[in-house]
């Protein structure tokens, strides 16, 4: 995600919203100003938190959102970093 989502409460509450439809994954701050989200869960649940990540939280501007889909193992609760 790019934009104003750094200091707005996005990973944190990208680990709420996802904890919510049952995802799991980690939401990471990058040397950018951005914020990568690496989510895993079913197809509804992650079509679900894609929409809900092009707005984030109330104080947040999301101008650019890059998605890609992989294989990638199971992982075990949603962090942050």
């Amino acid at each position: 995600m790019s934009g104003r989502v750094q200091g707005v409460w996005f990973r944190d509450s990208t680990r709420r919203e996802a904890e919510r439809l049952g995802i799991t994954g980690h939401a990471i701050n990058l040397d950018s100003g951005d914020v990568e989200v690496l989510a895993c869960g079913s197809k509804a649940a992650l079509d679900a938190l894609a929409d809900w990540l092009q707005q984030g939280p109330p104080m947040a501007r999301v101008s650019g959102v890059e998605q890609s889909a992989t294989d990638f193992r199971a992982l075990s609760g949603f962090t942050i970093a």
